[in-house]
């Protein structure tokens, strides 16, 4: 659940899944495991691993997540805007709230907005309750967020 000693971004496991796989001499289990990291100041990425073992699946997940870093654009604490995050069926509504609420959101997405260092927000999700659909559809909405100086930029303005 958090760093390892190369002083990498804290990682959250969100989800472990087992497999079974029926075989002649019984079950042969594997594992998937969900994992977000972020360096809680504007950067989160998500992964998922597949792999005989716990540990493994941990690990690949990391190492994906690390890979799939993005950057999400904060203003003070908590976001510039009102977005919603579609992911097959899986819908997440992310509101900016005032300094001192905190984070209202279930434990999936809340892995999502702390490792992105989002500190005041509020959530909701609607649609999917599956784990990785949730994840996916927080950082689509994460993706859609644009600052003000962003959208001046795209329109040729001055703000």
């Amino acid at each position: 659940m958090s760093s390892d000693s190369t002083g990498s971004s804290p990682e959250r496991v969100v989800q472990i899944r087992r497999c079974a796989c029926v075989v002649k001499g019984g079950r042969r289990f594997s594992f998937a495991a969900l994992v977000v990291q972020g360096n809680e100041n504007g950067r989160v990425g998500f992964g998922y691993g597949k792999a005989k073992e716990v540990p493994a699946a941990v690990e690949k997940a990391r190492s994906q997540s690390s890979r799939r870093q993005k950057s999400v654009p904060l203003e003070g604490t908590t976001i510039p805007h009102r977005v919603v995050g579609r992911y097959g069926a899986a819908k997440v509504l992310l509101l900016p709230a005032s300094p001192g609420t905190g984070i209202i959101a279930g434990a999936t997405v809340r892995a999502v907005v702390e490792s992105a260092g989002i500190k005041d927000i509020l959530t909701k999700s609607r649609g999917s309750n599956n784990p990785v659909n949730l994840v996916k559809a927080t950082m689509n909405a994460l993706s859609n967020l644009r600052t003000r100086e962003d959208v001046a930029r795209l329109r040729g303005v001055e703000v």
